[in-house]
């Protein structure tokens, strides 16, 4: 038995919500209008599914929804609404596991699998929230922030080569290859070459096959 809070004032989806959980006899649904009414139904339903439409809820921002969420930290949470912003989504997705997220103007085949990952306690990403957040990623990391030397230093790195492999190959000493190495990972905010290496494919500067760690 699986119990639903919808917390939808979009009449029409919850509806359409209401239908397709109705189709297990065993689940119990329940409604939310508002915040206050949402924590209420959490404090008898700690164990709940909340399918939430952020955008047209009383949420003040995310950080009221991460509160309310780690209040009930054993409730699951279901994300449904027509649009969410980049941060929102890297924010919930990377703050708690508790969330999945889907949007209304997806296929139906994107809310059914939702509401079966959530059912056995399993998470679910659309592949539309993974691309609107891969997309602002690339927008972000700009290669253009590194010299022309650093952007091969970075790709002979992502190639598996030493920091003297690639000195030789340069005809650069170990002092100057080191160097540019500690510049690159100054100016990207990273510390290690496997993070290099996730920067440099979403940034577009290798290609995936063009690597090994």
């Amino acid at each position: 038995m699986a119990k639903y809070i919808i917390a939808d004032n979009q009449e029409i989806t919850r509806f359409a919500i209401d239908s397709l959980l109705r189709q297990n006899d065993e689940n119990q649904i329940y409604r939310a209008s508002d915040k206050t009414s949402l924590v209420a139904q959490l404090k008898e339903h700690e164990h709940a599914v909340v399918i939430l439409d952020y955008t047209l809820f009383d949420f003040a921002d995310e950080d009221q929804l991460l509160i309310v969420s780690e209040r009930f930290a054993l409730s699951q949470w279901l994300l449904i609404s027509d649009e969410l912003t980049p941060q929102f989504l890297r924010r919930v997705i990377y703050s708690s596991h508790q969330f999945s997220i889907v949007f209304k103007d997806g296929p139906m085949k994107d809310l059914r699998d939702a509401l079966h990952a959530v059912s056995h306690h399993q998470r679910f990403i659309s592949q539309r929230a993974l691309e609107v957040i891969i997309s602002q990623q690339s927008d972000e990391e700009k290669p253009d922030i590194l010299t022309a030397t650093e952007s091969e230093i970075v790709k002979a790195i992502a190639q598996g080569k030493t920091t003297k492999e690639i000195a030789e190959e340069r005809f650069s000493s170990i002092h100057t290859i080191t160097t540019h190495r500690k510049n690159i990972f100054r100016k990207l905010g990273i510390n290690t070459a496997h993070e290099l290496i996730k920067y440099a494919i979403r940034a577009g500067l290798i290609d995936p096959s063009e690597f090994y760690i």
